[in-house]
């Protein structure tokens, strides 16, 4: 189906985020997309914080992000905000980075007060990025997120019947915005 790329914006090797993406991309998988996971903490510290475009990995993952159709967006809430790791990142994409693609926001946190940091800091970069279609996005909270001592992640029922919505459809988004073309390609 789609070619879908699984951004994780947490520092930390350990982190609920990157678990609840991991967890998500199999949903993914399970309905036929081709699922890149890519952990921005992986990404060398000093070609996102020396800006340097020609950085390897940089230049690896911009070619990431050109190749989806679709881009699952997840950082953990700080300060209200999206994480500084992952604006790292989306700084040293091309300025329409997202063009033509479905993008699915998601964040996590410790509080509800943050819930709005999908809608007022995360989504405006992404819109001005290009998307052309940023899918409802979800924000859950850490206490909702549970790892085990063997590193699986278990969600909450609520929250994963919610989750479990929302990714499914970001997967019509993506199948629908595959199918236009294709269909306007036979009716000329």
């Amino acid at each position: 189906m789609a070619t879908v790329l699984s951004v994780s914006g947490s520092p930390s090797a350990t982190s609920r985020t990157a678990r609840l993406l991991r967890h998500l991309d199999t949903r993914l998988a399970a309905q036929g997309h081709e699922v890149i996971a890519l952990d921005v903490r992986t990404i060398p510290a000093e070609a996102l914080l020396g800006a340097d475009f020609r950085h390897p990995a940089i230049v690896e993952a911009a070619e990431l992000f050109a190749r989806a159709d679709g881009v699952v967006v997840g950082t953990p809430v700080y300060k209200a905000a999206y994480s500084g790791l992952l604006k790292s990142l989306l700084d040293l994409l091309p300025q329409y980075g997202l063009a033509g693609k479905t993008v699915l926001p998601l964040a996590t946190g410790g509080s509800t007060a943050h819930v709005l940091a999908i809608d007022y800091a995360l989504r405006p970069v992404l819109s001005s990025m290009g998307a052309a279609h940023i899918v409802q996005g979800w924000f859950t909270l850490d206490k909702d997120l549970a790892v085990g001592v063997d590193g699986t992640l278990t969600v909450a029922p609520g929250p994963a019947e919610a989750l479990a919505q929302v990714v499914d459809q970001f997967s019509e988004a993506l199948g629908s915005r595959a199918v236009r073309p294709a269909a306007a390609g036979r009716a000329a």
